[in-house]
């Protein structure tokens, strides 16, 4: 790998890091969304290894993000921290992303903690 190609990958896989990050899932999390193991996950995120352009799709649709947000370096990311309003839609789809019960069980510690505010 050309030191170009190095680069573009070690700069790819922090993205792919940085967004899993935020949608607070873990490495081992990730990987078993896409079928593929955590250290195999791992590898891509430090730029050990390419990451086959069959599972940009995949990677785009569980980090909620767009193809531009992860093969390019946005100018909202590189200046700095997502906007709260952005950290909390990717958090309300990550919640949609879990099954029934669980997005169930996330909403009733929602209405719990909003019922609290109100008082």
């Amino acid at each position: 790998m050309n030191e170009k190609d190095e680069e573009f990958f070690i700069e790819l896989g922090k993205r792919i890091a940085g967004a899993r990050r935020a949608c607070g899932m873990t490495q081992q999390d990730l990987a078993d969304m896409l079928g593929i193991a955590q250290q195999t996950l791992a590898h891509y995120e430090v730029g050990r290894s390419r990451i086959p352009a069959s599972l940009l799709p995949a990677l785009t649709e569980r980090l909620l993000i767009s193809f531009e947000e992860l093969l390019c370096r946005p100018a909202a990311r590189s200046a700095g921290k997502a906007s709260p309003l952005s950290r909390l839609q990717r958090q309300l789809n990550a919640i949609e992303q879990l099954p029934r019960t669980k997005q169930h069980f996330v909403s009733e510690m929602l209405d719990t903690i909003l019922a609290q505010r109100v008082k």
